[in-house]
């Protein structure tokens, strides 16, 4: 499936294509296109707002019912374990602040600083892959989802 995103601005376009070639890239654990992508994601300014809305649209897909600690836990778990065998640098505590963040609860204390915008890029994609296993579906409704939630957003602030 090829999507062209011409309908969206020039930066946002960029995040669309670089969070698919990441999505992509994870799911075939293809770790120099998946290192390619997260490079772009991560020089791409609000690149983790796209992601964040992502992940946040589809815990709530695979979660109806909301999420509880346990559910918080055991999407954090199959994350990091299907990701560690081909990306053994991922960090749970990133992964854990992409969960915190996208369910709007995250909240860094005073000794803790937030990831910066490259460990965004490098772990959002997997968290998104992994989520999207559940779903059967393409990133590309999702991404387009959220570009949607956060124009709304920012046309009524």
């Amino acid at each position: 499936m090829s999507v062209t995103w011409r309908h969206l601005p020039a930066s946002a376009r960029e995040i669309a294509a670089a969070a698919t070639d990441a999505v992509e890239a994870a799911k075939a654990r293809d770790g120099a296109a998946y290192e390619a992508a997260t490079a772009r994601l991560g020089g791409a300014e609000r690149s983790g707002l796209v992601l964040g809305a992502v992940v946040r649209l589809l815990l709530e897909e695979t979660h109806p019912d909301g999420l509880d600690g346990d559910d918080v836990r055991q999407v954090l778990e199959h994350c990091v374990r299907a990701a560690a065998p081909w990306r053994p640098e991922v960090d749970p505590h990133v992964v854990l602040v992409l969960l915190a963040s996208a369910l709007g609860v995250y909240d860094p204390g005073e000794d803790d600083s937030p990831p910066d915008p490259a460990a965004i890029a490098r772990h959002a994609p997997l968290l998104v892959a992994d989520l999207l296993a559940v779903t059967g579906r393409p990133v590309e409704g999702y991404l387009g989802a959220a570009f949607t939630e956060i124009e709304r957003t920012e046309r009524h602030d």
